[in-house]
């Protein structure tokens, strides 16, 4: 059951604090929530409990949006989010309540709920509507006069990986794990049976005697991890013939969701450790990396720090600093294949194509360069072909490569602050709806804190100009005639 809250754009003069004062207009808090579009997409957020008519009412949508905001904002976790709205009114008129109240809003369980309702399209949606009301407030302040620009600005896109939290994997950990796993469901599904039937033999000592004579090794050679992985392979082939056989006794129904959907990932992980194993592979396809987590992919991304992430990979644009999310994917792609349509979004946003678009090689084939010569669009970087004979143009193209390459900085600068002050650096969340989510606030959140920086630039330059013009030198003529 979903209330339409008939206030949401609250003003701070408005809050009520029971010990008395007002809240301060200029808090960063008070001006985020001025920022964002709350009543607009409450009736959209209000749809998912259209068919829900019992039950307690859910919380609104500036309550759950205002939650997910702080969390990556401060960069907490969900209990300290919550203790902290608790103690702060604050943060308390930014969640859309009326007055200060010194208990927790919601139990700390409730932001997994916010996560899976609030999309990652519902985010890149609320990212949009900002942006417009900047460009038309923008227009407002600088109207233009004359025909439109064929081009104008700078577009800059990159992508890069969000890891997952999920350990280093290798094959032989999985296969253990997976091993420890499926012992587990066969207990469960024996329990019904104790008395009737002995328990199925697992010989899980010795395969933990087994997994161990490998990893204890200080650097085991490929045959010792060859031969630990396929004496796992076994025990796992096993267990599963030995759960297969008490299925017919005893349902898989039985199993909690957790164990049963355990069963399912394991079962592909056999198969894909079984082929490699027998081909002699490395590589499959969808290959799985984590019981817990089987969206998550490797991401070969070639860096001296790691060579393969594992996690979601995200690819944004920026123009003037604003951060646009393009695309999320759990699994690898070649992200020069969608610059064509991130260049048509530019123009659907700006009325016209960018003067120029910096990408590192990978985005610099054939095709991205025929379409951007066809638009009078200049792609960074140096051009295809032997360099010319002349020196002087020649120091020029350099000279202009060189520039490029400084004004694709602030992309690489937005991965970086991302990582390090917000949480793309380890997405905590487990599921894959949940971890987009979380990668859709953080960049709204880098967006809002953009906005707050603009604003408080352009109060301090009006303050310090009217500063200075109390302290304008009377007139030496006048001081000597005085």
């Amino acid at each position: 059951m979903y209330r339409n809250k008939v206030k949401n754009q609250l003003v701070f003069e408005d809050f009520y604090l029971p010990f008395g004062g007002h809240l301060n207009g200029t808090n960063r808090w008070i001006q985020l929530a001025k920022l964002v579009p709350w009543d607009e997409f409450e009736e959209q957020y209000a749809e998912l409990f259209a068919q829900s008519g019992q039950g307690a009412p859910a919380k609104p949508f500036r309550m759950a949006l205002g939650a997910l905001l702080i969390k990556e904002k401060l960069n907490i976790t969900d209990e300290e989010t919550v203790s902290q709205i608790r103690e702060n009114p604050y943060l308390q008129f930014l969640l859309g309540m009326e007055s200060f109240r010194d208990e927790e809003p919601f139990e700390a369980s409730m932001m997994v709920h916010f996560r899976k309702r609030i999309t990652g399209e519902m985010l890149s949606d609320i990212n949009e509507r900002i942006h417009q009301e900047l460009v038309k407030k923008k227009q407002k302040d600088t109207p233009t006069e004359g025909e439109a620009e064929v081009t104008r600005g700078k577009l800059l896109v990159d992508a890069t990986c969000t890891p997952a939290d999920i350990r280093y994997p290798t094959d032989l950990s999985l296969l253990n794990e997976a091993r420890e796993k499926t012992e587990r469901i066969i207990t469960l599904l024996h329990q019904p049976l104790l008395g009737k039937e002995k328990k199925p033999r697992t010989y899980r000592q010795i395969a933990r005697k087994d997994y161990l004579a490998v990893t204890k090794k200080r650097k085991p050679g490929k045959k010792a991890i060859r031969k630990g992985i396929r004496k796992q392979l076994q025990y796992i082939q096993r267990n599963l013939n030995l759960i297969q056989e008490l299925s017919q006794k005893t349902p898989v129904s039985n199993l909690s969701n957790k164990n049963y959907r355990d069963l399912l990932v394991i079962q592909e992980l056999y198969r894909q450790q079984n082929q490699m194993y027998k081909n002699k592979i490395n590589s499959v396809a969808d290959r799985i990396v984590s019981i817990h987590q089987p969206q998550v992919r490797p991401i070969v991304r070639g860096k001296a720090s790691a060579a393969t992430e594992f996690g979601a990979k995200l690819t944004i644009s920026v123009v003037d600093g604003f951060v646009f999310q393009e695309k999320v994917s759990w699994d690898p792609y070649n992200e020069a294949k969608d610059l064509i349509d991130q260049i048509e979004k530019y123009k659907g946003r700006f009325g016209c194509y960018p003067e120029s678009v910096h990408v590192d090689k990978i985005y610099r084939n054939r095709e991205n360069r025929q379409y951007c010569s066809e638009r009078g669009i200049r792609l960074s970087g140096p051009p295809l072909g032997r360099p010319p004979k002349d020196q002087i143009m020649n120091r020029e193209k350099a000279r202009q490569v060189r520039a490029d390459e400084r004004d694709r900085i602030p992309v690489e600068g937005k991965f970086g602050n991302g990582k390090r002050r917000y949480g793309l650096n380890r997405i905590m969340a487990k599921r894959a709806d949940t971890s987009e989510t979380v990668i859709g606030v953080t960049i709204l959140v880098m967006n809002l804190e953009k906005i707050l920086r603009d604003l408080f630039a352009l109060f301090f330059s009006s303050v310090k100009t009217t500063h200075i013009s109390f302290f304008i030198p009377r007139d030496p003529v006048v001081n000597n005639a005085a």
